[in-house]
């Protein structure tokens, strides 16, 4: 079995103090292949001595968070961009809009969200999307945007049945993680009703643990107990679920 977590931050200085022993043991339970998504510039290093420590299992994305797009939003934006010309990338993310934290840059979220669409149908290249609190601006947006150059994952999907059913409809996979194993995630109550074919996996860790981790530290490895609930949802093996959700993920990124 090859699993595949398709957003994971091993970067993140949650790992600083174990981080080999943490994608060792995701490496062990069949955790093959990690698609790293971006923040911000001073993530950049980090990013790429991890590709480097691990070749062949980690898959690099460029591109602006949207609550690390602040002041100096252009000058990352321009990062981005840099990054694309230089080397392969396997997506831009993650991107969008999250008004949870902060509503006062919503203006340049949609101006760094819709700018990195554009970066992506240029670079022929799926986005990968970040949304809190932000459906009804993300979709607006993706309306605008809307082809055959547009598509990718929408990232720790949270939404409605209508709400994914809109997202799939621009071509987006559901990126489904610890959330689906919580009692009030919801999205257990509905997911059997979307094909399989639409969704991946995914940890986004170190958030989001899934039960019965939640409130601690996320890790790659526990993607499994994320792919034994919707296992269960969907009514096959984790076998399956393996095979089919890494072959949605190999239709995304390419790889």
């Amino acid at each position: 079995m090859i699993f595949t977590d398709t957003h994971t931050h091993l970067y993140s200085e949650a790992f600083d103090g174990d981080r080999d022993e943490v994608i060792q043991n995701a490496l062990q339970k069949g955790i093959k292949r990690f698609f790293i998504p971006a923040i911000d510039s001073t993530y950049t290093e980090a990013m790429f001595a991890l590709e480097a420590a691990y070749p062949g299992h980690m898959f690099l994305m460029a591109g602006l968070h949207p609550t690390h797009v602040k002041e100096n939003y252009k000058e990352e934006l321009g990062h981005v961009e840099k990054l694309l010309a230089q080397r392969k990338f396997y997506a831009v993310g993650e991107i969008g809009i999250d008004l949870y934290w902060d509503k006062s840059f919503l203006k340049e979220q949609q101006e760094a969200f819709r700018h990195q669409i554009r970066l992506a149908k240029k670079y022929h290249l799926p986005i990968v999307i970040h949304c809190r609190d932000a459906f009804d601006e993300i979709f607006e947006i993706l309306e605008e945007e809307k082809g055959n150059g547009l598509y990718g994952i929408f990232h720790c999907f949270t939404g409605s049945l209508e709400q994914a059913e809109k997202a799939i409809s621009y071509n987006m996979k559901l990126g489904i993680g610890g959330v689906v194993t919580f009692k009030n995630g919801k999205i257990d109550t509905f997911l059997g009703q979307v094909d399989i074919k639409h969704i991946v996996l995914e940890t986004d860790a170190p958030y989001l643990a899934p039960v019965p981790y939640r409130g601690k530290r996320n890790e790659s490895a526990y993607l499994i107990d994320v792919a034994d609930k919707l296992a269960d949802i969907y009514g096959v093996d984790t076998q399956e679920l393996s095979r089919v959700t890494t072959k949605n993920s190999i239709d995304v990124f390419g790889i």
